[in-house]
């Protein structure tokens, strides 16, 4: 008598579902001639969905720009709604600096491999074999949960989240929160004590164009009006000029927490020296102190012997929660009268680390991992909670990962050799249906 297989459960299948994911080139260089679009990818989650009874709508804000959009009812609809959101767009990668191909979703030595493994197609793979197995064992949540795969993050997210939020609003009627990436990975500090950090807040995003006229003229001539040196001169004054510190409350709680759970006093007045403690995830945290504005790009000229009239640069500015007049006050200043400033603005995230999510999840992550701690913390970077907090809707960065403490986490978000713990996929899934089935 032979025994019938044991029904597939998400975590059987989330690797397998990753390894997918990657192999389908989803980058997005920003420029419309040479990203490869979302298409095959957002044609692929819904397949997945369709094949066990999900009804998707897949709607496209631009040729190729593919988003899918699913809703699993709850048992109580008075109740608001919650979205678990995943974009399906990767950062481009050279194969000459990987030692496997990015596009290859290899999974070797307890890994998945490849461009997106950890921003963000792990997330996108848990959630959709978390909605697998609730759709084939017909359970119901507790609320109703609203899917959303998004194409253009990484651009913004103008033709993912922010489209939709402007032109399709009613995909997300009744949600109040919502939960999406980098969070809910762990933390070893030292001795086994884990941490897992939970995004509760992120930096806003100034994406400058900078301008400077002079006057033209020929390379030979002496000139005093050169446009690509006032430029020059005054990326240079941004470069050296320092933001003040500021400790923000999720700043604050977290450092308060790791000196809690190590040991080690943390003294507000010398924040940065608690971060300088945290190893590898230093970079993420310390960026979280302060203000930043680096400068990405310059273009001036377009002949040897010719001065140009107009030099150009763009600025990545990053600015702490209700910072935004003082950033906007500060680079006028450091740049000068001569600079021609225009730019993007992505608002600030902040919420409280608090309420009945937040149970959930500090409750799915000890069932898992018992004698764990969830901290909350500010994200330097930004995600599509930016465009879904138009909405009012409530935002934390949770996508669950318990990841060996020798990983260098940190450095793999748009790194080479991108790579994600197949264990900590298998975690992920576990500790998803967790809190989703108790939040």
């Amino acid at each position: 008598m032979t025994s019938s297989p044991r029904p597939s459960t998400a975590a059987d299948e989330v690797a397998a579902l990753t390894s997918d994911l990657i192999r389908i080139d989803t980058t997005n260089t920003g420029d419309p001639a040479t990203l490869a679009g979302e298409r095959a990818a957002a044609e692929y989650v819904a397949e997945k969905l369709a094949e066990v009874g999900f009804e998707p709508q897949y709607v496209e804000s631009g040729p190729g720009r593919g988003n899918v959009v699913v809703r699993l009812a709850g048992a109580d609809p008075g109740r608001g709604a919650l979205l678990v959101h995943g974009h399906l767009d990767v950062v481009p990668a050279d194969p000459a600096e990987w030692s496997v191909h990015p596009f290859s979703g290899e999974i070797r030595d307890g890994y998945v491999w490849g461009r997106g493994a950890i921003d963000m197609k792990h997330m996108v793979a848990m959630t959709l074999a978390v909605a697998r197995q609730f759709k084939r064992e017909g359970t119901v949540p507790p609320r109703d949960i609203v899917l959303a795969f998004l194409a253009d993050e990484e651009a913004g997210g103008f033709h993912g989240a922010r489209w939709l939020v402007q032109h399709r609003p009613e995909l997300f009627d009744g949600v109040t929160e919502a939960v999406s990436e980098v969070g809910g990975f762990s933390l070893t500090l030292g001795d086994g004590v884990r941490a897992y950090l939970v995004e509760t807040a992120q930096k806003g995003i100034m994406w400058l164009r900078l301008k400077v006229r002079g006057t033209a003229g020929h390379g030979s001539m002496v000139h005093s009006d050169n446009a690509v040196a006032k430029l020059a001169a005054a990326v240079a004054r941004l470069d050296a000029h320092r933001f003040p510190i500021v400790l923000t409350a999720a700043t604050r709680e977290f450092l308060e927490g790791v000196a809690e759970l190590t040991g080690v006093p943390f003294d507000p007045d010398d924040p940065e020296a608690a971060v300088a403690r945290l190893g590898s995830v230093a970079r993420l945290i310390g960026a979280t102190l302060r203000d930043t504005a680096n400068v990405t790009m310059f273009n001036g000229g377009y002949k040897t012997n010719v001065v140009p009239s107009l030099a150009e640069a763009t600025v990545d500015g990053r600015m702490l929660p209700g910072r935004e007049a003082a950033f906007e006050k500060t680079l006028a200043e450091v740049l000068g009268p001569d600079i021609e400033l225009d730019w993007d603005l992505l608002p600030p995230v902040e919420t409280t680390f608090d309420g009945r999510l937040v149970d959930a999840m500090t409750a799915a992550i000890s069932a898992e991992d018992p004698g764990a701690r969830l901290l909350p913390y500010m994200l330097s970077a930004g995600t599509d909670a930016k465009s879904f907090q138009l909405l009012g809707i409530r935002n934390f960065g949770f996508a669950p990962l318990r990841l060996p403490p020798e990983l260098d986490f940190t450095s793999l978000f748009h790194g080479v050799d991108e790579r994600v713990p197949v264990e900590g996929l298998e975690f992920g899934t576990r500790v998803l249906s967790r809190f989703l089935l108790g939040s």
